[in-house]
């Protein structure tokens, strides 16, 4: 299998704790990743409300790309950011089920001399690290257990709906049995696939950071120290706003917000500064764990 790595627009600027972390631990199990080369924004969710048809021939370029590159068909595309890991299975799927959207899109390929064959699978790391490399060699190169952590498995809306492709779409739990392999305590809760606010903490405050406290209430409620997740907004929407989101409801949660591919890293004895934990505004004390 070989696995062709598309970071989008967030792992490189925002989000760069996720790309650090997830290249890390990859390396770490011997997984190559090839970033493809000539990768453009994948046009995330808001472009499909401004012209589909156009939004769909961006996301479509990767795709074409990702099979010029590669000439075998046992090719993934991994997409760690839940936005670009929607728009390109939408895409896919677009392209491979409706003629009338596939015909104008491939014949814009062509002009831009590319083609598609609809050769390439979308993979998220999750469904990559238990299906393909398994829990068992995960959990093979664990040196620092994660032993007296709880951890609060927090998976957003994006990447199990609704292309529910690897995991269940209202209680996924890949991320729950690799951060449970790797020693931390899982926290029972049922908000794990609640919306964070998405973009709404940017246009309408109130309601974005009203949905993003209830789930570090919740968190905080179910005795969580840490919350894990796998999407660049949910992450930030969830600590980069406490600050606000204290001074707004009069509760101060103080609650570390890591991506999943930081917490497996740790377990592995990866150095903090090269799982990009040192960026992370509320830290996550060493002695948490």
């Amino acid at each position: 299998m070989e696995y062709l790595y598309y970071p989008g627009c967030s792992l490189h600027a925002a989000g760069k704790g996720y790309d650090e972390s997830l290249l890390a631990v990859f390396r770490a199990l011997g997984v190559p990743l090839r970033e493809l080369d000539g990768w453009n924004c994948c046009g995330a969710t808001a472009y499909m409300s401004v012209d589909e048809l156009k939004a769909f021939a961006l996301a479509a370029r990767n795709l074409a790309l990702a099979e010029q590159e590669c000439k075998s068909r046992d090719v993934c595309l991994v997409a760690p950011c839940s936005a670009c890991y929607l728009v390109l299975t939408k895409v896919q799927h677009r392209l491979n089920e409706y003629d009338q959207i596939r015909r104008p899109i491939v014949e814009a390929l062509r002009n831009a001399g590319l083609t598609y064959h609809g050769d390439i699978r979308v993979r998220h790391p999750l469904d990559v690290l238990v299906n393909d490399v398994g829990v068992e060699k995960v959990c093979e190169g664990v040196t620092a257990p994660l032993e007296g952590l709880k951890v609060a498995c927090y998976y957003g809306c994006q990447v199990v709906r609704p292309y529910a492709s690897f995991d269940d779409q209202y209680d996924p739990t890949t991320m729950d049995e690799l951060l449970r392999a790797v020693g931390a305590e899982v926290v029972d809760w049922p908000l794990k696939a609640r919306c964070c606010g998405g973009t709404l903490t940017g246009t309408v405050e109130e309601v974005g950071q009203r949905l993003s406290y209830i789930l570090l209430k919740e968190a905080k409620e179910r005795g969580a120290d840490a919350i894990a997740t796998c999407c660049p907004l949910c992450q930030f929407n969830l600590e980069c706003y406490q600050t606000q989101i204290a001074r707004r409801f009069g509760n101060g949660i103080g609650m570390p917000v890591a991506y999943f591919t930081q917490l497996l890293g740790r377990a592995m004895g990866i150095g903090d500064r090269e799982l990009g934990l040192h960026r992370s505004f509320v830290p996550l004390e060493v002695s948490a764990v």
